[in-house]
């Protein structure tokens, strides 16, 4: 009985028996190896929230390096293939991939906050486990940025978490559900972490909002604080006289502010309580000086002061004011007029000494801007 077997013929064209042993070879080699894993395919995930905050406007792959994401134990393992790890990487690419996972997971809309989200690791990692099987570690570290409105990059805060998982040797389907959710895990993190600092993280504010209200009640022994219903008297002056020189009697005003800042819905509500007062201790009358006309010079010095106040307060808009430095510029801005105070203060004395028509002047201008503020009727 003839038997026929089948052989390989090759033909070889101008080609020498070198060459044709080499591609012989090489074709024999390639038909025994393993096929080529496949990429990992990212799938979007479901989640049980909806962000309403924040919207994820950028993915960037930040891992040293940039490594396969996936390090799995092969399905077949065999004599010439080690039970060892080998590289798998999502499909597209891990920057591409993570991007779409993103935006097909969270699709983007407007919201108060863009989002930069920065992958500082993303890893599976497989080892050998009992009976045959391989056993999993995915490990998230995820960092997400914000730039404010003054164009400040903040990291508001970092995630890492994971996961572990069994699988036989021979089927890889829960290595991609159990990343996906791993992700799935910090993009909920930074939903919940923003939900809740989104109430009081100053960071988290895209504007300034101040509100003025003046201290008039008279809460202290030694301090007289400005109420237009409540005018300077003699009384109030109950420092010792000083040795005989220019005045008659002498009155310490000043003024200071105290704010109080909370965030609300990004905002920085900051409620401004401004305090312009009189230290009576520091006022003094001599013997047989108290007329009525040095109690309204004194008053005038005073009313002066509320003045520099208001301006104070009228400079401090939302607009001068900044999230990130809205406490120096308030503190800068004081101390200008804390300076404009102390300049006006030595010119009305300069002008006024010993001169009732000047007193007089300064009466009517003083007057007219109490009033052109609503201080005095």
């Amino acid at each position: 009985m003839a038997v026929m077997k089948k052989m390989l013929f090759v033909r070889w064209a101008g080609r020498s028996w070198a060459g044709a042993l080499a591609g012989l070879l090489a074709l024999l080699t390639t038909a025994g190896a393993p096929a080529t894993d496949k990429p990992l395919a990212l799938l979007p995930a479901t989640p049980s929230f909806t962000p309403t905050l924040f919207t994820i406007k950028q993915v960037r792959d930040e891992r040293p390096g940039r490594p396969a994401v996936a390090w799995l134990l092969p399905a077949v393992p065999s004599a010439a293939t080690p039970l060892v790890p080998r590289p798998l990487e999502l499909q597209g690419g891990t920057e591409a991939a993570l991007r779409q996972f993103v935006a097909r997971t969270l699709p983007a809309h407007p919201a108060r906050y863009g989002v930069t989200m920065r992958v500082r690791e993303c890893r599976v990692q497989e080892s050998a486990g009992a009976a045959g099987q391989a056993a999993g570690q995915v490990s998230i570290h995820l960092a997400f940025d914000w730039v404010n409105p003054e164009g400040r990059a903040i990291t508001l805060t970092e995630y890492r978490g994971g996961a572990r998982y069994l699988r036989p040797l021979a089927s890889r389907a829960v290595v991609e559900p159990t990343l996906r959710q791993a992700l799935l895990g910090g993009l909920a993190y930074f939903n919940t972490w923003l939900t809740r600092a989104a109430t009081h993280d100053v960071r988290l504010a895209t504007a300034v909002h101040p509100t003025f209200r003046y201290h008039t009640a008279q809460t202290e022994a030694d301090t007289v604080f400005y109420d237009p219903a409540r005018p300077l008297a003699w009384s109030d002056f109950t420092g010792q006289p000083r040795p005989k020189g220019r005045y008659a009697a002498s009155v310490f005003p000043s003024f200071a502010y105290q704010g109080r800042p909370r965030v609300v819905n990004g905002v920085v509500e900051l409620e401004m309580i401004l305090k312009v007062f009189v230290v009576r201790s520091s006022s003094w009358v001599d013997p047989g000086q108290q007329t009525a006309e040095h109690l309204n010079h004194e008053q005038r010095h005073f009313d002066i002061v509320r003045l520099v106040a208001e301006r104070f307060r009228r400079k401090a808009t939302p607009d001068s004011l900044t999230v990130e430095d809205y406490n120096s510029i308030l503190q800068l801005q004081y101390l200008k007029s804390f300076t404009e105070m102390n300049h006006i203060q030595e010119q009305y004395d300069a002008e006024t000494h010993g001169n009732p028509v000047a007193q007089e002047r300064w009466n009517r201008r003083i007057d007219e801007e109490l009033r052109q503020y609503g201080i005095k009727k």
